[in-house]
Order: structure tokens, then sequence, then C-alpha cells
């Protein structure tokens, strides 16, 4: 088991490499640069050819683009992630500021949908084909089939609009000393929007995985024994029906950073996600690396913690 988790270690920055290259080549693809998004079209207009250069020199954006590349892996290397040609802030500040906020999005998100998925999932394994199965069954479906971003434009609708129960944006309230109680007040839409649909993914495979299980002889025998239903289902049933979910789980973490993206942009929280945002409308390349860069090595974390779970969750699995 060491060896292999040194071995996926090893393998992980060859694959943020190339994952740094393909998204480069696809940004300097894209049509428009910095200055361009920098300067009004009506200003681009009156500007001399001589002046859109010098200004695309000082930002070294006439160099090619695998030279522009290599530096970028250069100061990499050197723990620098470059400065960004719009705020003129040092990326490295303004991602650390950006991921607080997005990780305490993403860790309340994957609380409540876990816990609420894995325990829906339990709820309807044990009560298959009864009308509380069935509006389980209909709700997960629902949650796999409504986009986040529709669901958080019908919270901000009903929550905040029509109920005034929570704020629409931001994620502290002006002029209030900062609390954690205010933050998570503000949190409160946006991680319903984002755990809906994980909770409706983890709930189906639950009930699936649980509806197998219960279903073989150790668990006929352990409740043949006397056994109470907590502990037949707790230390029995469920962790010999965990392999599923964690599979679920390990893919989850990805889809939670990507949807933060567009919920972060709807309800303005000032994370990972909306920096992003707004540094691809401005072709801001160093921050958008930067952004793509921290996705990549999440994404191949959680990777590697699903198949460690795996071997911790059943003992048979050896790589």
């Amino acid at each position: 088991m060491r060896e292999y988790v040194f071995r996926r270690l090893l393998l992980i920055p060859v694959l943020l490499l190339g994952i740094t290259v393909i998204d480069f080549v696809f940004i300097n693809m894209a049509p428009g640069d910095p200055v361009t998004a920098m300067l009004d079209p009506q200003d681009v207009r009156r500007m001399s050819q001589a002046d859109i250069q010098a200004r695309r020199e000082a930002l070294g954006l006439n160099k090619p683009a695998h030279i522009r590349y290599l530096l970028w892996l250069k100061e990499l290397s050197r723990g620098n992630l470059g400065h960004s040609m719009i705020q003129s802030r040092p990326v490295a500040q303004l991602v650390v500021e950006g991921v607080k906020n997005t990780f305490l999005l993403m860790a309340l998100s994957l609380i409540v949908g876990t816990g609420l998925g894995i325990s829906l999932g339990i709820l309807s394994a044990l009560r298959p084909y009864s009308h509380v199965d069935y509006f389980l069954t209909a709700l997960a479906f629902t949650g796999v089939a409504m986009p986040s971003f529709f669901l958080a434009l019908i919270l901000i609708l009903v929550g905040a609009v029509e109920l005034r129960w929570f704020p629409t944006s931001g994620i502290i309230t002006p002029g209030v000393p900062p609390s954690l109680l205010d933050r998570l007040r503000h949190l409160v839409l946006p991680v319903m929007a984002i755990s809906f649909g994980g909770m409706a993914s983890i709930l189906r495979y639950t009930r699936s995985s649980m509806l197998e299980v219960l279903g073989q002889e150790y668990v006929v025998a352990a409740r043949a024994k006397g056994l109470s239903e907590f502990n037949v289902i707790g230390r029995h049933a469920f962790k010999n029906a965990l392999l599923p979910i964690i599979t679920i789980l390990g893919l989850s973490l990805p889809t939670l950073f990507g949807g933060s993206v567009i919920i972060e942009t709807l309800f303005n929280i000032p994370g990972i996600g909306s920096l992003m945002v707004n540094a691809l409308n401005a072709r801001d390349y160093p921050v958008m690396m930067g952004g793509i860069l921290l996705s990549g090595l999440l994404i191949l974390c959680s990777n590697l913690l699903a198949d460690i779970a795996y071997a911790l969750a059943d003992p048979r699995i050896r790589y």
C-alpha cells in the first residue's frame, strides 16, 4: 500500500504538467488577449498598432506561446505563480484569499450532501417499494436532472426575494462585524444549491448498494443471532456497502469544485470560482493558470484519497 501511494504521489507532478500544457494551449487559442480586454473597444479603434503592440510587450505577450509557458513553468518551480495582469497583485495572494471561501463552501456542501444522501439512501433501502421509497427515488431523480444554477435561481427567488430569510449575495453583511454565524447565513442558499445534486447521486447509490447487501446471508444470520437492527445495519450491512459510495464521493469533489464556479458567480461569493470567471473574461492568463493548477491538484488528490479509502473499507483490496 505504501509503495502504491508513493508511486501515485510521484505521478501527480507529471500529470499536473500535462494538464497545464493542455490548458495553456487552449487558453492561448481563444480570441482576444488581456490588452483588448482591458481597453474599451472605442479606444482600441483609435489607438495605433504601435501603441497596442507596446502594451503587449509591457505584459510580455509579444513572446511566442511556448516561451511564455516555459517562463511560467520556471517561476512556478520557484514557488511563484506570477502576477495578475489586471489587478497587478500576486496570483498566490488572490488564490489564497479565494480558496478559503471556496473550501468552506465545498466542505459544507460535501457534509450536507453526503450526510443526507447516505441517511435517506439507507431509509429508502430499509423500506423498498413503499411510499417513502417512491418519494425518495423521485427526489433523487429530480436532484440528478436539475442543474445547480437553476436550483440556485429558485432558491434566490423564494428564500431571498420572497421570504427574505437569507441574503442574496456576498459572504458577509456590510457594516456588520464579521462572524462565523453571519458567514454561515450567507452560505445557506449556495450550500443547498450545490449539495442537492450530490445528495441525489449518493442517495441512489446508497439505496442500490444497501439493497444488494441486505439480501446477503451474513445479514440474515446476524439478525437470526438476535443482534439489534442498529448493529446489523451499521456494523455489518453498511460497511460492506461502502465501496460504491466511496467511488461517488471521490468523483464528487471535482464536481463540487466545478459547480462552485457557477454558484459563486450567481451569489457573488469571492472564491476561486468567481476569480476564475473574472480572469477568463479579462483574459488574465496567470490567474487562470493558477486556478487550473489548483483544480487539477484537487482532482488528482481526491482520486488518490478514494483509492486509499477503498483499502481501508475493504481489507481484501490490495494494490
